[in-house]
């Protein structure tokens, strides 16, 4: 019987450590997601590494950026107004200090649809965005 208990004990113990690491790493998502959202750029800096990649395709093609120059994007945007991105997080996978996020990013009122894939990293007590890629999924490309 006290086995039992202690058995339970720690599944109690790990699934609430989970719960709580997928909090964690949400909330950096959310950072991210309000940052674009509202031209927040202190905000959406904060969920990458400083060494982050993200690797994304413009007009002139296939690029690598760092958070900066991404967050560079939204810099002539009026601060705190929302542009019409809307995000939602679609799935997030987490093994031990390093998880995987897919988000999907709407704007405005839909005319344009991509899916962000993130590779994040539990640094110290936070978790980072230390990669993004993203690709276009509408039909209006």
């Amino acid at each position: 019987m006290k086995r039992a208990l202690i058995a339970f004990i720690c599944i109690v113990s790990q699934i609430a450590n989970g719960q709580s690491e997928l909090k964690n790493v949400e909330k950096t998502l959310q950072n991210y997601i309000k940052g674009s959202s509202y031209n927040e750029l202190e905000i959406l800096k904060s969920a990458f590494a400083d060494n982050a990649t993200l690797y994304l395709t413009t007009k002139s093609g296939f690029k690598r950026y760092t958070p900066e120059e991404y967050a560079g994007f939204f810099k002539n945007k009026a601060k705190g107004e929302f542009n019409g991105r809307v995000g939602k997080v679609l799935a997030i996978d987490i093994v031990k200090d390093i998880a995987t996020a897919k988000v999907e990013i709407a704007g405005p009122e839909r005319k344009w649809v991509y899916i962000d894939l993130f590779l994040l990293k539990k640094v110290e007590k936070s978790w980072e965005i230390i990669s993004k890629t993203a690709t276009r999924v509408d039909d209006n490309e």
